[in-house]
């Protein structure tokens, strides 16, 4: 997408792909390989067959001007990998039916399309039971059984007193509930929040989660995220926690304005000259195989549209690598023991 295409052509160009082909020529080739927490190859065993997730996160169809057509290419690519279920992890749709374009088509494509509020979603006064009502959720927090497997949502969207800023806590109350899930239930476990629990920008009380997590280890095979429009893997213990990449772009901020698009998309759209957007719509597929013993990520690449945050001169942090963490892409993973 140049800035000399029309609007109504860069809208089009996500949507008219064939995107399941794409997803997979788009997928990275080579594996990384990571280390499943010690005994839950036994916990992953117990799956009576292989499972399949489709992952996508951080849409944010209130920011971006293709949110629909990015939308389309994941559901597409679903309807060859056939998970056994979809899930968006945050920050994807304000709860008003203005975004129905997104909402129900997600809703609609699976039986088990299963949604966790990220810290935008509540933005501009949606509350969490907007998203409840309108994304229909069965609560902010939840479990979810999906053939054998138990997929606990979690909440981290919870304050604290005289905190300031977007909220990134679980408070009591959850982590009672949590512990009560993880005793009470042999697994195994699939841990999914917006903010991560472990790595950059991990939620204010991870480590008192990380205790509770040590106790459950060998029954939690991962944690998965968004929020941080990273592609890297941390660790609450010895539990990989895994960062899924944003579906739309990086965020810069307001130091690093400039357009990517034409100047029509960002007259209407102003919130994306605050980005670096990703040409493709970025998903991945978490297949869970009891019989290998391994968990492996189907993520792909894409490139910038306009100049990379390297570029323009974003300062590398830890954990955050230009070209490794910070990229248009999910890379492939696999973790056995």
């Amino acid at each position: 997408m140049t800035r000399s295409e029309n609007p109504k052509q860069q809208r089009l160009n996500l949507s008219v792909s064939d995107s399941r082909r794409s997803f997979l020529k788009r997928a990275g080739a080579t594996a990384i390989t990571l280390a499943l927490a010690p005994g839950a190859l036994a916990s992953l065993s117990q799956l009576s067959k292989t499972i399949r997730i489709g992952c996508i996160t951080d849409l944010h169809q209130d920011i971006m001007h293709d949110g629909p057509a990015r939308m389309d290419a994941f559901l597409k690519a679903m309807t060859t990998v056939k998970p056994d279920a979809i899930m968006q992890l945050g920050d994807f749709a304000y709860p008003h039916k203005k975004n129905a374009a997104v909402i129900t088509p997600f809703n609609q494509a699976h039986p088990h399309a299963l949604h966790v509020i990220g810290n935008h979603d509540t933005d501009n006064g949606h509350t969490k039971q907007q998203c409840l009502d309108i994304w229909g959720m069965p609560a902010p927090y939840y479990t979810y059984d999906v053939g054998g497997l138990r997929i606990i949502v979690l909440d981290c969207n919870e304050r604290t007193e005289n905190q300031k800023g977007y909220p990134a806590h679980i408070n009591h109350e959850q982590l009672e509930w949590l512990k009560n899930q993880l005793s009470t239930h042999s697994g195994p476990f699939v841990l999914a929040s917006h903010q991560p629990l472990a790595g950059p920008a991990a939620i204010d009380n991870s480590q008192e989660v990380h205790a509770i997590l040590k106790e459950h280890a060998d029954k939690i095979l991962l944690c998965i995220n968004g929020h941080t429009h990273l592609d890297t893997v941390a660790y609450a213990g010895t539990i990989p926690c895994f960062h899924v990449n944003s579906a739309s772009y990086y965020w810069m901020g307001g130091d690093y304005r400039h357009e990517s698009y034409s100047k029509d998309i960002h007259k209407k759209y102003p919130w994306i000259s605050y980005t670096c957007p990703y040409r493709d719509a970025l998903f991945c597929v978490i297949t869970l195989d009891p019989r290998a013993g391994t968990i492996q990520v189907q993520g792909q690449n894409s490139t910038w549209v306009g100049p990379s945050p390297k570029t323009l001169g974003l300062k590398e942090r830890e954990g955050q690598r230009h070209g490794c963490d910070i990229a248009p892409k999910i890379q492939s993973r696999q973790i056995k023991t």
